[in-house]
């Protein structure tokens, strides 16, 4: 058994950081109207892509152009792209080590890590926002909202998956976050009122007046007790759905109500693979937000598989990407070999159909990982100007476990930019690889729920399911640091970027670990105290 933080811990933050904690939000702290596209984030040190490695494939050749969102072009993170994870990575460290580059890895989180909340594990967690991703100070109080599970339910930390609800927390705009600690609010949804029996990842947008529309996947486990006990097995439907309801607030707390349960999407079998084609199949962690070259539509981006049977698919020469005569290419007889073709994730695309927001068509995917990676969650549109030109930053995450055969990469962050919602994606730093949990990528994968190899870097699932807010703040949740389980909200890093390139930020916070759980807003709605 991994043992687990059972006491409270106080943060280990000395008031410098508490203090730059403070100076980062108040420099960040808007109140006036949301603008179409984020104020830019610092730009790295060297806006220069890394240049190519002797000995590995080059990059496929990405022109970031721009596409209508309702084409079928659908680009390619290719296996030409994540080869440069390697070519990127020190093969000479010893064992156990981490082998990336300091300016794509996370800072070491401590073992000490403090306890959240006593009562429930946490996890994904994203905050209140808007149409264009600010975060929202709703009358003064900053309000996220986590998935949760109960600690002392029976039920261990690598089964809260089929237990998760949605939880949420706030507390007051001007609190110390390296002192403060979140409120919990208890479960966002009244019991038995969503559309599955379990809430999984979504986001939350404040409409107009104290609505809020909540973007969830309804997952549905049809064997919740036999898994609890150890078995079970079948696969879970699920659906993307939302919750219209009201945000509420007074001098003591914040608290939700009214919601009405709307089901809004679930896979075709076409685009998007289906429970039927792959009981592993993904099709969660619904992204909503507004396109600024494109007035009065509302997108949403989410988590999926290229549909068809598991195992039917056939890596093709784009899937791969190597520019031709490139001697250190793969064959493609050699690739479909490996058995590359099962992992098919891809990032999709739906537009609504009313200002409701009830109803929505799909739109083929704008990124594909076919023959690389078989997970792409929880996506993000990030729009940004850079010297007067909307850049769009599509942010997932995804795990070392996943990718397919020949490929390697570490937990974490993957970005990709290009200059509209549907582009011809350039992965930031040529690779994707934008943050990662301190790995040693010479090592083979394991999984944080499974055997760990006694070599291999002690915190390489020190972190995951990143969120990535204003300002290239990124927030995650505590897994595994030397075998101490987590269930808790990390520190928050920082990562710079600009031109596709991005940075750990290591003078933010200590030595680069912010506060944990540190998730400031930057727009200001409802005035502070005007409770009503």
């Amino acid at each position: 058994m991994h043992k687990h933080p059972q006491t409270p811990r106080m943060p280990r933050w000395r008031s410098a950081a508490a203090a730059l904690a403070t100076a980062v939000a108040a420099s960040t702290f808007l109140a006036v109207p949301s603008a179409q596209a984020n104020e830019p984030a610092d730009p790295p040190a060297a806006e220069q892509m890394p240049a190519p490695t002797p000995g590995f494939p080059l990059p496929t050749e990405h022109t970031q152009e721009a596409f209508d969102p309702a084409s079928d072009f659908t680009s390619k993170w290719t296996r030409a792209d994540a080869s440069q994870i390697m070519a990127q990575s020190d093969t000479t460290v010893a064992p156990g080590q981490n082998s990336m580059s300091p300016d794509v890895t996370m800072p070491e989180i401590p073992e000490d890590f403090p306890t959240m909340n006593e009562d429930v594990w946490v996890w994904d967690t994203w905050s209140l926002t808007d149409e264009n991703a600010n975060q929202i100070s709703y009358k003064g109080y900053d309000v996220i909202f986590s998935l949760v599970a109960d600690r002392h339910a029976g039920y261990n930390f690598d089964q809260r998956h089929w237990n998760a609800r949605i939880g949420f927390f706030f507390r007051k705009t001007n609190a110390d976050p390296a002192k403060d600690k979140w409120n919990y609010g208890g479960h966002l949804f009244v019991d038995g009122s969503s559309i599955g029996n379990t809430e999984w990842s979504g986001s939350t947008r404040l409409m107009q007046g104290n609505h809020v529309n909540v973007f969830y996947t309804a997952t549905t486990f049809h064997d919740v007790a036999e898994r609890n006990a150890g078995g079970g097995g079948i696969a879970p439907d699920a659906a993307i759905a939302k919750a219209l309801g009201n945000i509420h607030a007074n001098e003591e707390r914040v608290w939700f109500d009214g919601f009405e349960h709307t089901k809004l999407l679930e896979p075709d079998g076409t685009m998007y693979q289906t429970k039927e084609q792959n009981p592993g199949f993904a099709f969660r962690d619904p992204f909503t937000f507004a396109d600024p070259a494109h007035p009065g539509k509302t997108f949403m981006v989410f988590e999926g598989n290229t549909a068809g049977n598991r195992g039917e698919y056939q890596c093709t020469e784009e899937d791969l990407g190597y520019r031709e005569g490139d001697a250190n290419a793969e064959s493609l007889d050699e690739v479909n070999s490996s058995g590359a073709f099962y992992q098919t994730g891809n990032v999709g695309l739906a537009v609504a159909d009313n200002k409701d927001l009830t109803k929505w068509s799909f739109l083929p995917p704008i990124l594909s990982a076919n023959c690389v990676n078989d997970q792409t969650e929880r996506p993000q549109i990030f729009i940004q100007n850079e010297d007067g030109k909307n850049k769009y930053y599509l942010y997932t995450i995804s795990h070392q476990f996943t990718y397919a055969a020949g490929m390697r990469g570490p937990d974490g962050v993957y970005g990709f930019v290009g200059d509209g919602v549907r582009s011809d994606y350039q992965p930031v730093n040529n690779s994707g690889l934008a943050l990662g949990s301190p790995t040693d990528l010479n090592l083979p994968a394991n999984n944080p729920s499974g055997t760990i190899s006694g070599q291999q870097n002690g915190r390489q699932f020190q972190a995951y399911s990143h969120y990535v807010q204003p300002n290239g703040l990124v927030q995650s949740f505590i897994d595994n640091v030397n075998g101490v389980r987590g269930g808790s909200l990390s520190p928050t890093v920082k990562i710079n970027f600009k031109n596709g390139v991005t940075q750990v930020d290591r003078s933010f916070g200590e030595n680069g670990l912010g506060p944990f759980g540190y998730l400031p807003t930057n727009v200001r709605v409802g005035g502070e105290g005007h409770y009503k």
